[in-house]
């Protein structure tokens, strides 16, 4: 027999061995699919997209470990109407699924803007609705608590801590939410996509729409009257009319949007892309023509100066960060950041004469101080572990930052702005995670979370640091405090 024909049987052989391997593995994936259309399809849709569950696609899930989603499958989900199916399906049928909804679909889903027009919902007019608050409180120093362990989010007063209504939200809000510039109305943006506007003075949902499938964030124009919604699926960001958040303009983009912020002096939106080496900028104005400036480098997560002449965006690598002057749209400096910095978490102060900003690290146990008038690293200290976010007010004289990731996640240190070290370090419940401070209109006390599902809300005395109240929450994310939103406070992010 010659060499070719010996090599053909082989392969021939080879491939009769593997044939019912394949088969078995189509065979699943056909069972996954019946068992997804017979218990799933109906509240989750048929191209996973949601419907009034959540949409099971593997961008969607990220958060969620394949074994957590079997639990939720087998146990069901407290609060929502996800049942357990336990007694329907069995441990072999279960995992199927699982593999099925972390899997990319054949087709990328689409979703247009007659697909976001199709799902626009308008729950109370707004001329309908009373112009004063139906409680009685300092309409400035509110904040919106946003509780992810069962999807709801508590309005506070920020001067008795006192919750005045605690409401159902959308699964999994994700970017923080946006006020209205008079501190009325508040944005919240799902995973899914969903774009909902509150009547806090109402106490009530007056409008919703789906804008994307996987959205990052989305962030609210100086004067109030446009959202723009920045999302990973579809690659697009998308601009809404605040009053009734119709769709106004679908905006294309290469690749996905990480986020989107609004740039108040310029009267735009700037946006950052994950998949390109790329800034666009929309302004406020019709007909809303994107710039494009290019970088070289791809650049997330923004850090902007006061005046938004310049912003600093982190390297893919992680290991520095590149300052765009805005005007030209060239990169004018090149920061060393080793660890991944998290700027979208940083804060200015006045240091010695100069603005400095700070920015905690993600992979690694640091925060580092930037002189924004030369943009070079003047300091690095060391902390207990990588942290995620960092806070402070004018009238306070210590930054906060966490230990967000590790074995000290427990932690959280005060670093005194004016020496630049750690003051002090608290545990306010040793072994869980203390994550995410929020300070009051005058800066006389922070609000720091426990982020866990039995967590909670504690005040804190900011100069005394002595514990006010605590208040139990579902893992509490994020405090949003109305003024220092709305006014921009160099203390909190935007």
């Amino acid at each position: 027999m010659t060499l070719p024909n010996r090599l053909f049987l082989l392969a021939l052989f080879n491939f009769t061995l593997l044939l019912p391997a394949i088969t078995i593995a189509a065979d699943d994936s056909n069972s996954a699919k019946q068992l997804y259309t017979q218990y799933c399809s109906s509240c989750h849709g048929a191209q996973r997209l949601g419907g009034m569950g959540p949409a099971l696609l593997p961008g969607n899930l990220s958060r969620l470990r394949k074994p957590d989603a079997a639990r939720v499958i087998q146990s069901g989900r407290a609060a929502t109407q996800m049942p357990p199916f336990a007694h329907t399906l069995n441990n072999t049928q279960t995992d199927l699924l699982v593999n099925y909804i972390y899997e990319e679909p054949d087709t990328p889903p689409e979703w247009t803007l007659t697909d976001i027009q199709s799902t626009q919902q308008i729950h109370f007019q707004q001329d309908q609705l009373s112009s004063q608050p139906v409680f009685q409180a300092d309409l400035q120093n509110l904040f919106i608590v946003v509780e992810l362990g069962d999807h709801h989010a508590t309005l506070l007063d920020g001067d008795t801590f006192n919750p005045i209504h605690r409401f159902a939200t959308r699964f999994a809000l994700h970017g923080g939410p946006k006020y209205s510039p008079d501190g009325r109305y508040v944005y919240f943006a799902s995973r899914d996509g969903w774009i909902s506007k509150f009547d806090i003075y109402n106490l009530k949902t007056v409008a919703e729409i789906r804008a994307g499938i996987n959205t990052r964030n989305m962030a609210v124009s100086f004067d109030g009257r446009f959202a723009m919604v920045a999302n990973y699926l579809p690659h697009n960001l998308v601009l809404l009319d605040t009053e009734t958040l119709s769709p106004i303009k679908v905006i294309p983009v290469n690749g996905r949007v990480s986020a989107v912020y609004t740039a108040p002096p310029r009267n735009s939106f700037i946006a950052a892309l994950k998949d390109d080496k790329t800034i666009l900028e929309i302004p406020y104005r019709a007909p809303f023509q994107v710039r494009s400036i290019s970088t070289d480098e791809y650049l997330d997560d923004f850090f902007f100066d006061p005046d938004y002449q310049h912003l600093i965006g982190a390297s893919r690598e992680g290991d520095r960060g590149q300052v765009i002057h805005l005007d030209s749209g060239k990169a004018i400096a090149t920061v060393p950041l080793a660890g991944m910095p998290h700027l979208g978490s940083g804060i200015s102060w006045h240091y010695q004469g100069k603005t400095v900003m700070a920015t905690p690290h993600l992979k690694e146990g640091k925060v580092s101080f930037i002189d924004m008038s030369n943009w070079k690293v003047i300091k690095q200290i060391d902390t207990l572990g990588p942290g995620f976010f960092m806070r402070s007010h004018d009238n306070s004289p210590y930054a906060w930052v966490d230990v967000f990731f590790g074995p000290n996640k427990d932690a959280v240190h005060l670093i005194d702005k004016q020496t630049l070290e750690i003051a002090h370090t608290l545990k306010p419940e040793p072994g869980k995670t203390a994550a995410h401070v929020e300070f009051t209109k005058d800066g006389s006390h922070a609000l720091l979370s426990i982020w866990e599902d039995d967590g909670a809300v504690i005040v804190y005395d900011s100069r005394t640091l002595r514990e006010v109240k605590r208040l139990p929450m579902r893992k509490p994310s994020g405090k949003y405090n109305v003024y220092n939103k709305t006014h921009y406070s160099a203390g909190t992010s935007h």
